[in-house]
């Protein structure tokens, strides 16, 4: 694992954005947070047509497409309200659904290597594998899971990039991994996530060449936890990892790496996640579509 001297940077890193992961929001069927991002480069980052029609910059003045004070019904047997501005937002919709069928690499979800076993819940999913009589589940949810691009588009703003060569998106969101025994009372709990970029670049380039890999995710918190439930306990300790020895937080990276949650592990869930994240998005966009030009 990490020498102590990359473990000390990236405390300082972690310790300086801690207030921004303290919280903890809970969802459904998840031990803590499951929506947050922060590095990878998988596909376009064209999310919308209005984007790359405006250089992405999402602060400035956007006219209105009417300008009209009221509005034109249109006929339509179903008999709910629909404007000119409908028909229009309509043919947006379609527009935006086959371009970004364009860049979707494919119909069906990238398998997890390791023999795991991949359960989707609409956003959320959950990887289950088995090994020498433990349960080892990792929960995750592609909601917000996306960071925003605010440096890529103020340069867009400014005319330093075209629309051909617009930044990736990636998914790439916090996870939980659970760790069950068969003989113990409570399963072991690690609340996950992918640093900033710019805590890997700092112990990238302490590392150097020649020297061990940097871990591209980050353990923040630990608890023992009941075995499945769905909310995390406020009343069991909770050991936070920025102030952490790091002859302690290297072994617990040891003992996720021993149970198949690594590097590997880390970069293969941003793939799934961000395939995942985009067929939502697609077929958002077709519900979308239909709801507003009632289908």
């Amino acid at each position: 694992m990490l020498k102590s001297l990359s473990r000390a940077v990236s405390t300082a890193v972690r310790i300086s954005t801690s207030t921004m992961f303290s919280a903890r929001a809970l969802q459904p069927l998840t031990r803590s947070t499951l929506c947050s991002s922060n590095s990878g480069a998988i596909r376009p980052f064209s999310r919308s047509l209005w984007m790359m029609s405006h250089n992405g910059a999402a602060s400035v003045y956007r006219p209105k497409l009417f300008s009209s004070k009221g509005f034109t019904p249109v006929s339509c047997g179903c008999g709910s309200l629909h404007t000119e501005g409908d028909k229009a937002f309509g043919n947006f919709l379609s527009d935006e659904i086959k371009e970004e069928k364009k860049i979707q690499k494919s119909n069906t979800l990238p398998k997890m290597s390791g023999g795991w076993e991949l359960q989707q819940n609409g956003t959320e999913a959950k990887l289950i594998r088995t090994i020498s009589g433990e349960k080892v589940t990792v929960t995750f949810n592609v909601n917000n899971s996306i960071p925003p691009k605010f440096e890529e588009e103020a340069e867009q703003a400014q005319g330093q990039k075209s629309a051909e060569n617009e930044p990736d998106i990636v998914s790439s969101p916090n996870f939980v991994v659970e760790v069950t025994k068969q003989a113990a009372k409570h399963s072991l709990v690690f609340d996950c996530h992918y640093p900033e970029d710019e805590a890997k670049h700092i112990l990238q380039a302490i590392h150097g060449e020649g020297e061990e890999e940097s871990d591209i995710f980050a353990i923040r918190e630990v608890s023992f936890q009941p075995e499945g439930d769905v909310e995390w306990k406020e009343t069991a300790y909770t050991l936070n990892t920025d102030s952490l020895d790091w002859a302690l937080y290297d072994h617990l990276m040891d003992f996720l790496a021993d149970r198949g949650v690594d590097n590997t592990f880390a970069d293969e869930l941003i793939e799934l996640s961000t395939a995942m994240e985009h067929h939502e998005y697609i077929k958002f966009l077709e519900d979308l579509s239909g709801f507003v030009k009632c289908n």
